[in-house]
């Protein structure tokens, strides 16, 4: 239950899921450590040090058996975290007590731990990435062929399609993806080191044989699921890695602060809405609105993503010689909050685009607002076929455009461009033609067809290599 008489953080309460919440509890954390005790008790024991089966096996049956508490009392004794749940697991394998972190040093159970902890992280933000994609992908091609009005510098522009607009948040995922796959084959524990990194309390268990602190590596590697490990360290794994993962979830949130910003301009033309429920209020004052919540929380949370890469950068830039303790707090604090906040963007965005609301007849009315003056060299070009002189055609439109635009602007009526156009003997050649020309259609070029191309070619293979992951749904907890 929440204790409202303290702070609580919003990305527990309000935002993040349970999943990644549990990722990043200290329940995961702790029993990472007692496994990578367990990995090294065992690993030692196999090649010749004297550590008994019994004493592993002591270890293994007391790995879930976590006194939070009692480490608690030992913190507050001996002010380090790591000593304290030596200790406390000590308290619970009596007769393994003596072996328990042998020859390590706290970063063996932080490092190794927290690599762990930041590729599972990965992996929850991997099904929700694709998720979104597959979303998308399937709103792109709903509306490949739906003319909208493109805009450049935020003014009307060349048309587009929906969907193709569409295919433009779908390629920024796209490439976040292809960064977040490249970090995670990139992935390595920080090993069996030592101290600062050299192995010698390890060259001093096995009498300096270099092949057996070698094995003992990569047999502890191996019980802890992975392959790879840095070749050198200081007493840390590379803070770098850790910018490294910054970087990857804050192009993530780029990606979705750019879509959740395009909804917003987008419902305030009245042209897409993200979903509203029955009973979702917009405004505690004006009943009528209809606020995108969602989306300008994306933005929120993104926004929030986005500026701590350049905290990682730090901490990765000030590590002094071997290391230094001051990364600790700041760390534990950024990196989980990072991927809380992450997690509750590609919620919001995965509900977002699932149900959005497309209003066509409004797309269709802005589209007949703009088009006459798009298709005015299209206009040109016709009556030059028939003869007419292009710059006299070209100086003509241009008055008649411009007394359009102050119909609109000045006298804030509709765009009369095509009627003026049809009264003007000038453009004789394409009077009783202007449907045929302004038909929406023929302003989209291509777009339909580059959908259907980049999905396939592109978004296709990516959803094929993840469908396993697919079928997760965005829940919006307030």
């Amino acid at each position: 239950m929440t204790d409202n008489s303290i702070y609580n953080n919003p990305l527990i309460t309000r935002y993040a899921s349970r999943a990644m919440q549990e990722n990043f509890s200290d329940e995961k954390r702790i029993r990472l450590w007692r496994k990578l005790w367990i990995a090294l008790a065992e690993s030692e024991m196999e090649l010749g040090l004297n550590i008994t089966p019994e004493q592993v096996a002591e270890l293994k049956a007391h790995a879930e058996d976590i006194d939070f508490d009692a480490a608690a009392k030992y913190e507050h004794l001996v002010r380090h975290d790591v000593m304290a749940h030596v200790h406390a697991y000590g308290d619970v394998a009596p007769n393994a007590k003596g072996i328990i972190h042998l020859g390590a040093t706290s970063c063996y159970v932080n490092c190794n731990s927290e690599v762990i902890i930041l590729n599972d992280a990965l992996d929850l933000i991997l099904g929700k990435l694709v998720n979104v994609i597959d979303k998308l992908r399937k709103f792109a091609l709903q509306y490949k062929d739906l003319p909208t009005l493109g805009f450049t510098h935020l003014q009307p522009a060349q048309l587009t399609t929906v969907g193709k607009r569409a295919c433009l948040w779908l390629q920024d995922l796209e490439m976040d993806y292809a960064n977040l796959m490249d970090l995670k084959s990139h992935v390595k524990l920080r090993g069996v080191k030592g101290t600062t990194g050299t192995q010698a309390s390890f060259m001093e268990l096995f009498g300096g044989d270099e092949e057996k602190v070698k094995e003992l590596e990569r047999r502890v590697v191996a019980k802890m699921g992975y392959e790879k490990v840095y070749g050198v360290t200081g007493q840390t794994y590379p803070r770098k890695f850790d910018y490294n993962v910054l970087c990857v979830l804050s192009q993530i949130a780029q990606s979705a602060y750019k879509f959740a910003n395009d909804v917003r301009i987008l419902q305030n033309m009245k042209e897409i809405e993200e979903p509203f429920e029955k009973n979702q209020i917009g405004s505690s004052a004006m009943a009528y609105k209809r606020n995108p919540m969602r989306s300008e929380r994306i933005c929120s949370l993104a926004r929030y993503v986005i500026s701590l890469p350049v905290n990682s950068a730090i901490t990765s830039s000030t590590q002094w010689f071997e290391r230094t303790l001051d990364d600790s707090a700041n760390r534990r604090i950024v990196n989980a909050q990072a991927f809380l906040s992450v997690d509750a963007i590609l919620n919001l965005y995965m509900n977002v685009a699932e149900n959005l609301v497309v209003y066509e007849k409004v797309i269709t009315k802005h589209i007949a607002a703009e088009l006459p003056f798009m298709a005015t060299e299209n206009i040109i070009m016709d009556c030059v076929k028939a003869g007419g002189d292009r710059q006299e055609l070209h100086e003509r439109i241009r008055q008649l455009s411009q007394e359009a635009g102050r119909n609109v602007k000045v006298e804030g009526k509709e765009n009369n461009l095509i009627e003026l156009i049809e009264a003007d003997e000038t453009f004789r050649a394409v009077h009783g033609k202007m449907s045929e020309i302004l038909d929406p259609i023929k302003f989209i070029g291509r777009a339909p067809s580059q959908v259907v191309e980049f999905i396939r070619n592109e978004i296709d293979p990516i959803l094929t290599e993840n469908a396993a992951l697919l079928g997760q749904k965005g829940d919006v907890k307030v």
